[in-house]
């Protein structure tokens, strides 16, 4: 490397004289302030340079979010009947407190697939910066019913929160779908249009990240729209449910039981948030 000559030499040598901040000491007289830096222009003089105009290269694209996932069920629903089966009021209806959940046909539960893409997600979208939480601790245990799982969400005061699920239909049909809140005169209302955006942009992050297929069978264009799900009904954070694809179609069971399709769907999934905490205002 090319010497700078003498100029820049001494001027380098006043900016490092006792104290001087530039240099790793105390802020003295004539130092710059610790909130600015030090470069050198094309003819040797060093000026002092506001952190503020340098980009923020370690800054996380989620930092300050918050996001709750919950994995669809609980491996250890079908012990404990008296538990799951409680109903409950999820305002349009009363409901059983939660479900089983559904299975491949060579017995890969649905419980196992959700709480294995949550985890992963949940891992990516820590790495992102935000804070995560779920709804469960684990893949033993029973519960929470619905309406608990919902009121995490609003307790967490979530920016978005998703239910990741995998249907269980006709061997026939195939694809996954995204399901929205409609407006029911309750707690969800004032997040139907926020939820809706969150679930067109998980539905395109999904297809676009999985090459996974729109569902053959439910909604339009791998939309679909409930009124009859506690987790939703109760939510007053922008939420979706994400069915991932039908357990019972030997294709997308190929897929679902793959550990390499997860990792995608959640790397997917991860980007969707991304993308939909990016353009939301925040609360």
């Amino acid at each position: 490397m090319k010497s700078r000559g003498r100029p820049a030499f001494a001027a380098v040598l006043a900016l490092c004289g006792l104290g001087a901040l530039a240099c790793g000491g105390t802020t003295g007289a004539g130092a710059a302030p610790a909130s600015q830096g030090a470069v050198e222009n094309g003819s040797g003089t060093v000026k002092a340079v506001s952190d503020a105009a340098q980009p923020a290269r370690s800054a996380k694209p989620l930092a300050g979010r918050v996001i709750v996932i919950d994995p669809g069920h609980n491996g250890g629903n079908y012990k404990h009947p008296e538990i799951i089966n409680k109903q409950v009021n999820v305002l349009t209806k009363w409901k059983a407190c939660d479900t089983t959940g559904t299975a491949t046909n060579d017995g890969y539960s649905e419980a196992a697939f959700n709480w294995d893409v949550s985890l992963r997600l949940a891992k990516l979208l820590r790495a992102k910066g935000a804070t995560v939480k779920l709804t469960r601790a684990d893949n033993t245990s029973a519960g929470p019913c619905i309406t608990k799982r919902a009121a995490i969400g609003n307790a967490a005061k979530a920016d978005a929160a998703i239910s990741i699920h995998a249907d269980g239909a006709g061997p026939s049909n195939h694809g996954f779908h995204v399901i929205m809140p409609k407006k029911i005169n309750g707690p969800v209302d004032p997040v139907v249009a926020k939820s809706r955006k969150l679930g067109i942009t998980i539905r395109d992050a999904v297809h676009k990240g999985t090459g996974q297929a729109y569902s053959t069978y439910i909604g339009k264009n791998a939309l679909d729209y409930r009124s009859d799900l506690g987790g939703l009904n109760l939510s007053t954070v922008p939420k979706i449910f994400l069915e991932s694809g039908n357990m019972r179609h030997a294709g997308d069971a190929a897929k679902l039981k793959d550990p390499a399709f997860r990792q995608k769907l959640a790397a997917a999934l991860a980007q969707g948030f991304q993308t939909f905490l990016r353009s939301a205002s925040r609360p």
